[in-house]
């Protein structure tokens, strides 16, 4: 099989502290591979060394196959790289920011100037082309720091964590500028923080912990390690609520829990308990406003995968030593 870009046993160290014990990562060309962590799990510094930013201490690493430490310059042509926060120079006006960054990758000046053109109109940020940045909202910096990453048109893009601090409109705007890189053949590695951004983008998804993969497939696959689907009622009358129980229980077989005000939930093996459900409700004249069958959540699947670990917290030695290293 042909990857954009994968890793072997990846490996690095930062004084006593490992980083990544032994990573395996691969994206086929063309998707998204979503990968979900603790803070200080190792994300960052894997993405660094996609990147050619940190040479590992063990394993192998790849991109479009060519190695990142042996072959880094080839690497550095085929890659574009947006970090957590927005890297925009702040005296420079949008249109300077990319052409800088062309003029830096040895675009002549009309081609880096046109590339910058191009890339403000589909970003949105045409009419503050001329503004310094620092006048730029937070959503319009991060938007820039994605332009600026695409500038040299890059078949892998490595988003690190890319919307951070954005509130949920400016999201969704980040959200559809990666499926229209997607669209266009671009593969990208997204590491996040959310649990629902890996799901409405990612093709596939690696989750890390200390420095090691610990699961990996597809949103649907992850899914499915939790348990089975789980069936939710919500009655009209929260009055009737024992008896909805008392049915669930019936045909279940077990004891429904409240996942929520006003809402019941049970476990059930498939979609078969879904009709005598509906008939044993029709029957009695119980009217209901909501009534589902869902597979467990990505954040149901990351607590369980991490022993319920916080998200928060990342160690010093790797938010700093990688900085460092960089």
């Amino acid at each position: 099989m042909t990857y954009a870009f994968r890793t072997e046993g990846l490996v690095k160290r930062f004084g006593a502290t490992t980083a990544l014990a032994g990573v395996d990562l691969a994206a086929r060309p063309g998707t998204v591979l979503g990968v979900l962590g603790p803070n200080g799990a190792g994300k960052t510094t894997a993405v660094r060394i996609l990147a050619t930013l940190l040479r590992p201490d063990g394993g192998r690493a790849e991109v479009a196959g060519h190695d990142v430490v042996r072959q880094a310059e080839e690497v550095r042509r085929r890659i574009g790289l947006t970090g957590q926060y927005a890297s925009v120079d702040e005296d420079l006006t949008g249109t300077e920011n990319l052409v800088m960054i062309g003029r830096l990758l040895d675009l002549p000046r009309a081609e880096a100037r046109a590339r910058a053109a191009e890339l403000l109109e589909r970003f949105d940020l045409t009419e503050a082309a001329g503004r310094r940045a620092r006048t730029y909202s937070g959503g319009m910096r991060r938007r820039l720091d994605l332009a600026a990453s695409l500038v040299a048109r890059p078949e892998v893009v490595y988003l690190d964590e890319p919307t951070t601090g954005l509130d949920p409109a400016k999201r969704d705007d980040v959200w559809a500028l990666v499926r229209q890189q997607v669209s266009q053949g671009v593969t990208v590695l997204l590491t996040t923080q959310y649990l629902e951004e890996a799901d409405a983008l990612a093709d596939d998804i690696a989750v890390i912990d200390r420095g090691a993969v610990i699961a990996h497939g597809t949103p649907h696959e992850l899914k499915g390690v939790v348990g089975g689907q789980t069936l939710r009622v919500r009655p009209l009358d929260p009055a009737r609520l024992p008896e909805v129980a008392t049915l669930l229980e019936r045909i279940a077989g077990q004891r429904p829990d409240s996942p929520g005000r006003g809402m019941l939930g049970v476990p059930v093996d498939g979609d078969a308990a879904l009709a005598p459900v509906v008939a044993a409700l029709a029957e009695r004249g119980i009217a209901v406003t909501e009534l589902s069958l869902r597979l467990p959540s990505l954040d149901e699947v990351f607590h369980t995968l991490t022993g319920g670990r916080s998200r928060t917290g990342e160690p010093v030695a790797e938010q700093d030593r990688e900085g460092a290293a960089a």
